[in-house]
């Protein structure tokens, strides 16, 4: 009888193959992660409720966490279908035709969105605030602005209701933060900031049919976190 003897070579050549598989795998599974998240927030944030639209704050994130121009280029084309996903019908039901008009108008939208945030991904984490900072105005005003739906600086007058242009100014401060490996404390300032009464004298039109909202999404940021965080 001969002793039980043991081959290291099956098992070394199950650990290299582990070793070659694991990073093609986090390589090949994180893009689909970023682009599905992107998916779910411009459905979310973009479902008729305004409440929700805190969630288009999500983009940001999922666009900055892309390793390749290419992945960010699909985050960006995700999260602008998803959001404006009712256009094709609304086109058809407008001027009572068929759905390939309202497809064509949905799919040609999307080019300049997708098109500005993919040019102006960068790796460069010291430039990638900047970058965004211009993809935003440039999807804000003529002529990108002009199919520059579901932008995610509308989310201003829900975290910052009745603070006018301070509002807008915290919100894209924050927009940017998120961009970066600062976001989680650009988090923290929405939180902080985001209960925060306006001014005195300001109006509160606005504030009256939603109080309270403010507080209350300031306190549900953390399932934004969440949602960013499954594919870091």
């Amino acid at each position: 009888m001969t002793p039980a003897t043991s081959d290291p070579f099956p098992s070394r050549a199950s650990s290299a193959w582990r070793n070659r598989c694991s990073p093609m795998h986090r390589e090949h599974v994180q893009p689909v992660l970023l682009i599905a998240a992107s998916i779910i927030a411009g459905t979310v944030a973009w479902s008729g409720h305004v409440l929700l639209l805190p969630f288009a704050c999500t983009f940001p994130t999922l666009w900055a966490l892309a390793r390749t121009r290419r992945t960010a280029a699909c985050v960006s084309a995700g999260y602008f279908l998803a959001a404006s996903r009712g256009l094709p019908q609304g086109v058809a039901t407008f001027y009572s035709s068929d759905l390939w008009p309202g497809l064509l108008l949905w799919l040609c939208a999307s080019l300049g969105f997708v098109g500005v945030h993919a040019v102006l991904w960068t790796r460069c984490e010291r430039t990638r605030p900047f970058r965004y900072f211009a993809a935003a105005l440039l999807m804000a005003i003529p002529p990108f602005g002009i199919t520059g739906w579901a932008h995610p600086i509308t989310a201003a007058g829900v975290l910052f209701p009745a603070w006018g242009w301070w509002g807008l100014i915290a919100t894209t401060a924050g927009l940017m933060g998120l961009v970066t490996r600062m976001c989680r404390l650009s988090q923290s300032f929405w939180q902080a900031f985001g209960s925060v009464p306006p001014q005195p004298g300001t109006s509160r039109s606005y504030r009256n049919p939603g109080k309270g909202s403010t507080l209350k999404w300031a306190h549900r940021w953390g399932a934004m976190s969440a949602l960013s965080a499954t594919v870091i």
